[in-house]
C-alpha cells in the first residue's frame, strides 16, 4: 500500500497494547482526535526522548480532546517497561510484524532503521497532518499540536 497522506482515512487495525490487551482503533475513531506515532525501538536516545516530549506534553493533548498512541515493532514486555521506566501515560501498541507500519506505508530511514512518522488525525479518522523526521523527535510534538489547533 502506498504511503498514506493527508486526507486519507486511517485503515481499520487491532494490535496488541503495553498492557497484553487487544486494542482496536475503532473503539476510538469517531470519539477522539488521535496522534499516531511510529518510532523504531524502545529505550534508544531519540526514541526516549521523543515518548518523554510526548509524556510532557499530554496534558495539552488531552486537552485537544486527543489520544496519543505510539507504536513500534517492540514486543509487549519491551513495551510495559518503557512505559514504566518513562511513567508514559498514552498507549503503546506492539507490531511486532510491522503489519501496520507497511499498511501505513512507512518506511525505513536510512535503508534499515524503522521509519520515525506522525499522524495527526482529526475525529472523524481522516489524517489532517504528517511529519516524517527521524532525528529531531521533539518537532512531532510541536507539529501535532499545531496541526490540532487548526
Amino acid at each position: 500500500m502506498a504511503k498514506l497522506k493527508k486526507g486519507d482515512k486511517i485503515p481499520s487495525f487491532t494490535l496488541t497494547d503495553q498492557h497484553g490487551n487487544l486494542f482496536n482503533i475503532d473503539t476510538i475513531v469517531g470519539k477522539k482526535n488521535l496522534v499516531i506515532y511510529f518510532y523504531p525501538r524502545n529505550e534508544t536516545k531519540v526514541c526516549t526522548a521523543q515518548a518523554c516530549s510526548f509524556r510532557d506534553a499530554y496534558q495539552d493533548f488531552q486537552d485537544a480532546d486527543c489520544e496519543v498512541i505510539g507504536i513500534s515493532a517492540d514486543d509487549v514486555k519491551s513495551h510495559i517497561s518503557f512505559a514504566d521506566n518513562h511513567s508514559l501515560p498514552f498507549i503503546l501498541l506492539s507490531d511486532g510484524n510491522k503489519k501496520i507500519r507497511k499498511l501505513f506505508g512507512v518506511s525505513n530511514d536510512l535503508f534499515v532503521i524503522p521509519g520515525r512518522t506522525t499522524y495527526v488525525v482529526n475525529k472523524e479518522g481522516i489524517i489532517i497532518h504528517v511529519f516524517s523526521d527521524q532525528l529531531s523527535a521533539g518537532k512531532h510534538i510541536k507539529e501535532s499540536l499545531s496541526a490540532l489547533a487548526q
